[in-house]
């Protein structure tokens, strides 16, 4: 075993550094970070290296570091929504070594009061701000880092456009440095300019009348911009009920229409990602704009048709296939990408899609069910049912 050469040391922007941090600089024979780190960490021996522009390079300059000691100067908790994350995608942890300071989270909830375990800690930091679309409900309160001085603005048109204008948000700018401010107003109300670093709290409240998005599986069907032609509400929740999404698991969504499945499974869990295939432009666009008001603006759509189109995608945890079942080989590529323990769940609403399941059910078991839903509705004075069309579904966990 490699003894580790790569050394990331938090620091506070009081320029205390984490514990072992003044050490690991004192042997180091490089030390990355940005200017502002370089500054407030003080002297020391080493060779001083800002970040390199474009800032991905940056990888390829450690790698060639590898016979040196290097180390990375981090705000707070390296780990934590950090450059930490991104470095140990690309280098083995026995490699590395982590110093975290306290993170922008703990200080925020310490100014704030606020017991860390009962707050969501988000990041919008090079992230859309549509994701806290995702998090919001009536008594959440969300400590949120962002990307520069325009976003507690950009938060607060979103808070109000969702509503929730009557939030609370608090600006904490510079925490732990001389220059500590707080601000704090009203979504609906705000104004005013803030630093370029600091974090958000939101102490969430919804304006009367709102409608809460639970995360639940089961949006209504109005919750969605599409064409008529989705997976309704009821049979959407058995769906995902069906699909079992887990944190970290990525879905196919081969013909996903308006993107209702594909949307709700990645408001199911946390760091779910979903890939939607949809040849139909018009309803490829609905899709991407109901993952952005639902909070979930990674959807990654594709024009394409299966199986052709499933060639090359990241190995899914799960497939559903909402339409396009009677073309050749759909079931079998499916099937074939799945990993043992994955899920596949296929919907059907006419004969001849009926009949591949029922072969497919045939050939490799698993579950056949009918959904049938029926609906009250006006009849003249009175009150009758009317059914929706019935859905075939077949699911199987792979074996």
């Amino acid at each position: 075993m490699s003894s580790p050469w790569l050394t990331l040391v938090g620091i506070g922007e009081d320029g205390v550094l984490a514990p072992g941090g003044r050490e690991a600089l004192a042997g180091a024979d490089v030390v990355y970070g940005g200017a502002r780190h370089l500054a407030l960490a003080g002297d020391f021996a080493a060779e001083k290296r800002t970040w390199p522009s474009p800032f991905a390079t940056v990888f390829t300059d450690l790698e060639a570091l590898r016979s040196r000691q290097v180390a990375v100067l981090a705000t707070g908790d390296p780990m934590w929504f950090g450059f930490g994350s991104s470095l140990v995608r690309r280098f083995d942890p026995q490699d590395m070594t982590v110093l975290p300071s306290p993170s922008a989270f703990q200080l925020a909830a310490s100014r704030m009061g606020w017991p860390l375990q009962d707050c969501e800690c988000l990041s919008v930091h090079g992230r859309p701000v549509d994701l806290l679309r995702c998090a919001l409900y009536p008594g959440a309160r969300l400590l949120v880092l962002t990307s520069g001085p325009e976003t507690p603005r950009q938060v607060a048109d979103l808070l109000a456009d969702e509503g929730y204008g009557r939030t609370r948000i608090t600006v904490l700018e510079h925490l732990g440095g001389e220059k500590e401010r707080r601000t704090s107003g009203i979504a609906e109300d705000w104004s005013g300019e803030v630093a370029a670093f600091h974090t958000l709290a939101l102490d969430v409240t919804a304006d009367p009348g709102t409608r809460v998005r639970t995360r639940v599986p089961g949006l209504s069907d109005d919750a969605f911009r599409h064409d008529g032609k989705m997976t309704k509400q009821d049979i959407r929740a058995v769906t995902l009920g069906e699909l079992k999404p887990h944190p970290g698991a990525l879905l196919w969504d081969v013909g996903a229409g308006c993107g209702s499945v594909a949307i709700e499974w990645l408001r199911a869990a946390n760091r779910t990602r979903a890939i939607g295939l949809e040849p139909h432009a018009e309803r490829r666009k609905m899709a991407a704009e109901n993952a952005i008001a639902l909070g979930v603006p990674h959807l990654e759509l594709v024009d394409a048709t299966a199986p052709e189109g499933l060639d090359g995608l990241a190995r899914p945890d799960a497939v559903f296939i909402g339409g396009g079942l009677t073309a050749p080989g759909i079931i079998d590529t499916s099937l074939d990408a799945l990993p043992t323990g994955g899920r596949l769940v296929a919907n059907a609403v006419t004969l001849e899609s009926e009949a591949v399941l029922l072969a497919a059910y045939q050939k490799h078991g698993g579950s056949l069910k009918k959904l049938s839903i029926h609906r009250a509705s006006p009849v003249g004075g009175l009150t009758g049912w009317r059914p929706l069309m019935p859905v075939t579904q077949w699911s199987l966990e792979k074996s």
